[in-house]
């Protein structure tokens, strides 16, 4: 069972009727819960843990917001709205959205879900702005000289082995889509099978030891976690 003393959650919100049981269940379980109705207050709140963003505010789209957010934290944010296409789905995740639960939704998943992000995110160790070092969990990637450890056991990668794992690193939690991997790792112009992806993908996950590592969101892409946390 989850258990979250202290922790902050932002629900921005327009609709009474989903913000007020949402802000009482969530205070059962713990949180402490701010509740705005517009992206404007969202972006002027002080600083939380978890973001919940509905995409139908009155000032503004949820998704200008989800990149306003991004552009100056790292909080983990999710959508929770009534558009349940794929394509709404993979747009917030491109835009910086960690997870997208689709209305109406079950209570409990919801809490499910934020207990498993900020436990995701609670399990990175980020390298300082700027440098050329990240470390998650045991991992440990160095961009100059092209190497990576895991519990200090150097992992040998191909170069584009190298250039995918160092894509997923610059974010951990979050999820990359199949057409971004290949845009920056390949080429935006790529005309070769598909699966080359996949089969890189698990040649990392299996000389990392741990097929963990790089988790598969179906149906969008992949995302690096620390299989410990």
């Amino acid at each position: 069972m989850w258990h979250f003393p202290y922790m902050d959650i932002l629900i921005v919100e327009d609709d009474d009727s989903i913000a007020e049981p949402l802000e009482r269940g969530l205070a059962r379980e713990g949180f402490n819960t701010l509740r705005v109705s517009t992206g404007a207050a969202a972006l002027a709140s002080a600083p939380v843990d978890v973001v919940l963003l509905d995409l139908g505010l009155p000032d503004m789209d949820g998704g200008d917001v989800c990149k306003a957010i991004r552009l100056v934290s790292q909080v983990p944010i999710i959508v929770v709205s009534a558009r349940g296409e794929e394509i709404d789905r993979v747009l917030l995740l491109e835009m910086g959205a960690d997870d997208y639960l689709v209305k109406p939704f079950g209570f409990h998943e919801l809490v499910a879900r934020i207990g498993a992000i900020t436990r995701r995110s609670g399990g990175f160790v980020h390298a300082t702005v700027g440098s050329e070092i990240t470390v998650i969990g045991e991992m440990e990637l160095d961009r100059r000289s092209h190497r990576v450890s895991v519990s200090g056991d150097q992992v040998v990668l191909t170069p584009k082995e190298f250039e995918l794992l160092a894509m997923l690193a610059t974010d951990p939690g979050r999820v990359f889509t199949r057409t971004e991997i290949f845009d920056e790792v390949w080429d935006p112009h790529w005309y070769g099978p598909t699966k080359t992806l996949d089969v890189h993908v698990a040649a990392v996950r299996k000389k990392l030891g741990d097929p963990g590592w790089i988790e598969t969101v179906r149906g969008i892409g992949f995302r690096i976690m620390d299989p410990r946390a």
